[in-house]
């Protein structure tokens, strides 16, 4: 369901002197993308999700795209909480189905800048297939995933992106499990922009999602973002701040890199990690190719 209409509540007409000082209504520079009444967020401290929605939001903003133009859809967990942090037309849908969701709502409005905000549970787990054919099929709206290489809401359990012999609260002695490199899934796939960043790189993300905003076709941008009580504790990085200067010391910003190439290092995942864009191509759309298949059609029976 759509959560747009509560805007007008939260204006200066709706609340008295206390309340318009409390809320420091229009002072905030993306008051028009924040349902303010939402805020402040419950993300734990040091989590990375409010510095990348805060980014996405100012991509928004520069590149001149009015919350009537745009929709967010989020899957579960805590990256989905998005989704009632944003003032347009937003949609918390169910486990792994937000990429099928906003498939939908891109062929019914294919001018809506459309953006699946989601985690690497949610859309390499139960989401995967969904992920794969999106990108195969080249349809036109842009995918965040934000990596915390864990389930960070349902208790800090092993994904599909958490490194091998990590410790979480389902593999106490470590995992077996081999992690996905998901911008070699994305590329692999046939996404026409891949790129991945982390939450310190602030500047880079703003770029990178507006360049993803403004490009047609299936984007995928994977974000790094600390995970404190999630994760981070079981692995010693206690504190968002401490995953931060890891991401501050051990990237390196490799553009157009093979994306077969750039998985992160399976024993630790804020080490040797190689950031950047590495896929910018065009290619026809789902939206266009569509277009052209029912066109043949019409015309087929119009002759006959």
């Amino acid at each position: 369901m759509s959560i747009r209409k509560s805007r007008d509540w939260f204006s200066p007409d709706y609340m008295d002197e206390k309340s318009k000082k409390k809320s420091a209504y229009g002072m905030h520079p993306l008051d028009e993308y924040l349902r303010k009444d939402r805020i402040p967020h419950i993300w734990c401290p040091g989590c990375g999700l409010g510095i990348i929605l805060n980014s996405y939001l100012r991509a928004l903003k520069n590149s001149h795209i009015s919350p009537e133009e745009t929709a967010v859809i989020s899957g579960i967990g805590c990256s989905g909480r998005a989704a009632g942090y944003v003032d347009v037309d937003s949609f918390h849908v169910t486990h792994g189905r937000a990429i099928p969701f906003a498939t939908g709502l891109k062929i019914g409005n294919r001018d809506l800048v459309t953006t699946v905000f989601s985690g690497d549970g949610d859309l390499f787990a139960i989401g995967g297939n969904h992920f794969i054919h999106a990108a195969r099929r080249n349809v036109d709206f842009n995918v965040i995933c934000i990596n915390n290489f864990n389930y960070g809401m349902t208790g800090g359990q092993a994904g599909p992106t958490t490194p091998k012999d990590a410790e979480t609260s389902t593999t106490p002695m470590g995992g077996f499990e081999q992690p996905f490199n998901l911008p070699g899934v994305a590329a692999g796939a046939g996404a026409v922009y891949v790129a991945r960043w982390t939450a310190y790189h602030v500047e880079q993300l703003i770029d990178s999602f507006e360049e993803a905003l403004n490009k047609k076709g299936f984007c995928f941008i994977e974000v790094l973002s600390p995970c404190p009580t999630g994760y981070g504790r079981k692995v010693g990085l206690k504190t968002g701040k401490e995953t931060m200067k890891h991401y501050k010391e051990n990237s390196e910003i490799k553009n157009g890199a093979d994306p077969s190439e750039v998985a992160l290092d399976p024993e630790d995942p804020d080490t040797n990690i190689i950031v950047g864009k590495f896929v910018d191509r065009e290619a026809p759309t789902y939206q266009d190719e569509r277009g052209e298949v029912f066109e043949k059609a019409r015309k087929k029976m119009e002759g006959e």
